[in-house]
């Protein structure tokens, strides 16, 4: 791994075997995905005690679930007796965690309560569930394979005051998708990390959202950037940048005349999360490596998750949330929610699908990325280099 890790150059794409090969991915799931914090749900998938959501990486599956009315926890999804998942849905809710091979049985904080004909001396406590690090900041779920992770403290400390204002504890799903992509989960990331291809394959989110690719993003602050700050300091508002090894957050601008990312600039629901104040406040996007990004807007948010699975396949977990109160056909239609989004990820998951086909073939060869364009791929190419020298490192 070392000498293949060595063939990179900064600035330009990957080897062809770092997004094609299984060995590759396996070593990524020990290297990378373990010593990450994985943007993995919302408080809004877990409202009531026993509610639960399920997570796949790799071979491994993740339980998140409700232990009580102030604690979230995570566990592997996987029983202390013979190994089988115990939670086989990607959703639900349950007063006890059983095993469905045999019935061993769990409390929502991983305890084992029951295990059938097993001899005098077996010690229940010593096969709990096994936990994993879980952290709830500004309604949205963080998760940790192991201890090996950078401190979450720094995060937290940036993006509750940015993100606190959207209420997302007071959310809820309105629509939810996942979309399997055959590709390796870094092509996929790369795609969702720069927005060089946007106006050639992305009609739809040009529609409200403002091309970070025209000259006057790089000529200084033009007079439209100030407006826009004017209005989100007087709503209350920060718009950063606040950056960290693994995230970026930034409020920034949509287009002039349009209310929200969606095809015709509108609210796509009148029961705002951010319902006090006025103007166009923009879009809070955060970026969290190595696998999400989100959206979080006045009346809306959108989250994509990506999850590998393989080395050729990544779900990508897409979710549109709406204040807790809206309701369905009254304050918000679903198509007008989501159009926007599903179109943009529909092309994504082509634009993904058809990179993985050509970095496969005989005709590879690394590439140099756009250093204005591309900067944020740039960014998450040398993370991702970073974290695993630092795992080979040690």
């Amino acid at each position: 791994m070392a000498d293949l890790f060595g063939q990179c150059v900064r600035g330009h794409t990957l080897p062809q075997q770092l997004y094609t090969s299984e060995a590759v991915f396996d070593f990524e799931m020990k290297a990378v995905f373990a010593r990450s914090w994985l943007q993995a749900g919302h408080l809004a998938e877990v409202v009531k005690v026993g509610d639960y959501i399920t997570v796949q990486l790799g071979k491994t599956s993740v339980v998140i679930i409700r232990e009580s009315e102030s604690s979230v926890r995570a566990y592997f999804n996987a029983c202390r007796h013979r190994g089988s998942m115990i939670c086989t849905s990607e959703k639900g809710s349950t007063r006890r965690l059983v095993c469905p091979y045999h019935q061993w049985t769990y409390d929502l904080k991983g305890n084992l309560i029951f295990a059938k004909n097993m001899p005098a001396d077996f010690d229940q406590s010593r096969h709990s569930l096994i936990p994993l690090q879980c952290e709830v900041v500004a309604g949205v779920i963080f998760i940790a394979l192991s201890d090996d992770v950078p401190d979450f403290g720094e995060f937290r400390r940036q993006i509750e005051p940015m993100l606190a204002p959207h209420d997302l504890e007071n959310a809820k799903i309105a629509h939810a998708a996942v979309l399997p992509e055959h590709a390796n989960w870094k092509l996929v990331m790369e795609n969702g990390r720069e927005c060089y291809h946007c106006s050639a394959r992305h009609p739809e989110l040009l529609s409200s959202f403002r091309d970070p690719t025209e000259d006057d993003y790089f000529e200084g602050q033009p007079d439209w950037m100030t407006h826009f700050e004017d209005i989100c300091r007087s709503n209350g508002l920060i718009n950063g940048p606040a950056e960290g090894p693994w995230f970026d957050i930034l409020r920034f601008p949509i287009k002039d005349g349009v209310q929200s990312l969606t095809l015709d600039g509108r609210y796509a629901c009148s029961k705002l999360l951010i319902p006090t104040g006025e103007g166009n406040i923009g879009t809070l996007r955060w970026a969290t490596e190595p696998n999400a990004f989100s959206h979080a807007l006045r009346d809306h948010a959108f989250t994509f998750e990506a999850w590998p699975i393989d080395v050729g396949t990544t779900h990508v977990r897409a979710k549109w949330l709406v204040h807790k109160d809206a309701v369905e056909g009254r304050d918000y239609e679903l198509p007008h929610l989501t159009a926007l989004w599903s179109a943009t990820n529909d092309q994504d998951k082509w634009l993904a699908e058809n990179n993985f086909r050509g970095v496969q073939g005989a005709g590879y060869v690394p590439g140099p990325y756009s250093s204005n364009d591309e900067k944020k791929v740039i960014d998450f190419v040398n993370w991702y280099l970073d974290s695993v020298q630092s795992y080979l490192d040690n």
